[in-house]
C-alpha cells in the first residue's frame, strides 16, 4: 500500500512540475506582436460595413462592383450602387434625359446582379449632378460609407491623365477610404 502511495505521489508531483514548467515557458514566450500599423489596417478592413461603388455600365466599373463584393463578403457589407448622370450647366438638372436614364437603369441592373450573386445587400441609386465626383463624395458622406471602390479604364493614352476628372474629385473629396481598380492596359 505504501508503494502505491509513493508512486501516486511521485506521478502527481511529476504532473504538477511539468504543468508548471509548461506554464512558465508559455509566459516567457508571448505571441509575436503585430505592428500597430498592421493591426489598424486589419481592423479597418474588418470594419467595412458599407461600400459605395459608382458604376457607368462599362466593364471596368462592373469589375469594381466585383471587387467591392469580394472585399465586403466576410463582413456581409452593404453595397451601394450609384449611377451619376452628369447634366451640363447649360441645362436644368431636372431635364428629361430618357436615353441616359435607360442606360443608368441597365447599368445598375447588371451591377445589382453581381452583388446578388455574392449574397450581399444592395441599394441602387441614380443621381443627377453637374460634377459626378463631387456627387459621389456627397453620397459617401450622406450614407456614411466606409469605402468607395472605383473601377477605372485600363487604356490610358499617352497624353491623358491617369485619373480622370471624376476619379480625381473622388480622391480629393471623399470622407472615407478609396480603392481604385485598374486592369493592366496594352503595354501595361
Amino acid at each position: 500500500m505504501e508503494i502505491h502511495a509513493h508512486l501516486y505521489g511521485t506521478l502527481l508531483a511529476l504532473l504538477f512540475s511539468s504543468s508548471m514548467g509548461f506554464l512558465l515557458w508559455w509566459m516567457l514566450h508571448p505571441p509575436r506582436q503585430v505592428g500597430e500599423a498592421a493591426a489598424k489596417a486589419r481592423h479597418s478592413l474588418f470594419a467595412v460595413k458599407k461600400i459605395l461603388v459608382p458604376t457607368s455600365g462599362f466593364s471596368y466599373s462592373e469589375r469594381g462592383v466585383e471587387l467591392a463584393c469580394r472585399l465586403g463578403h466576410e463582413q456581409s457589407a452593404e453595397i451601394f450602387l450609384a449611377y451619376i448622370m452628369e447634366v451640363p450647366r447649360t441645362m436644368p438638372l431636372g431635364v428629361p434625359l430618357p436615353d441616359l436614364e435607360q442606360k443608368a437603369k441597365e447599368s445598375l441592373d447588371r451591377a445589382e446582379s453581381i452583388v446578388v450573386l455574392h449574397g450581399l445587400k444592395t441599394e441602387k441609386m441614380i443621381h443627377r449632378a453637374r460634377i459626378a465626383g463631387e456627387e459621389i463624395a456627397r453620397i459617401a458622406r450622406e450614407k456614411d460609407v466606409d469605402m468607395i471602390v472605383l473601377g477605372i479604364r485600363s487604356h490610358i493614352g499617352m497624353t491623358e491623365n491617369l485619373l480622370g476628372r471624376t476619379s480625381d474629385a473622388i480622391l480629393r473629396l471623399s470622407p472615407c477610404e478609396v480603392i481604385i481598380d485598374k486592369l493592366p492596359g496594352e503595354g501595361g
